[in-house]
């Protein structure tokens, strides 16, 4: 309850006065969610997330204005940086992402091969149904959150969600 009312006192500060300060708050609550989500998209890529992360909170700040509250903040900032990283696919559509998800080594540890197994099979997931999957099972997120995220409707984000749950299945069924 607190944070929430934290966060109101500061996205009224930002769009009424202009407050950079109480941006820098917002940044700092919400930039570990934010990095998460894309680390995820990217495939590890800790450069490029960090790149499109930059780019999230700059259009937040410049848009903070146009943001109602019909929505939880977060979602309206998961929204802006799946936009961003949807843009950056389609600036680099002539090159494939770098396939280099490659889990750090650290020796047989069967929980670590096994983590590093499931997320090498949500990345072969094709998006949409790759960044549903994310955004339910990494950032829980509820569908509803997801299909605002998302612009999509909740039936076909449920769709998205148990067709990924299927090929996932189908993967580590084999």
């Amino acid at each position: 309850m607190r944070q929430k009312i934290l966060e109101l006192s500061l996205l009224s500060q930002c769009a009424l006065a202009d407050n950079r300060q109480a941006f820098g708050r917002l940044v700092e609550m919400y930039s570990p969610q934010v990095r998460r989500f894309l680390l995820n998209l990217t495939k590890g890529d800790a450069v490029l997330t960090d790149d499109l992360s930059q780019e999230t909170f700059i259009k937040a700040y410049i848009s903070i204005r146009s943001f109602k509250g019909l929505s939880h903040f977060s979602t309206w900032l998961y929204k802006i940086a799946y936009n961003e990283y949807m843009a950056w696919l389609r600036r680099r559509s002539d090159e494939p992402l770098d396939p280099g998800y490659d889990a750090p080594d650290t020796g047989p540890d069967d929980d670590d091969s096994r983590t590093a197994d499931v997320m090498e099979a949500v990345d072969a997931l094709a998006e949409p149904t790759r960044s549903i999957v994310i955004l339910f099972y990494c950032e829980d997120r509820p569908i509803k959150e997801i299909a605002q995220i998302l612009g999509l409707n909740i039936n076909t984000v449920k769709v998205y969600l148990k067709r990924g749950r299927d090929r996932l299945q189908q993967k580590f069924s084999k």
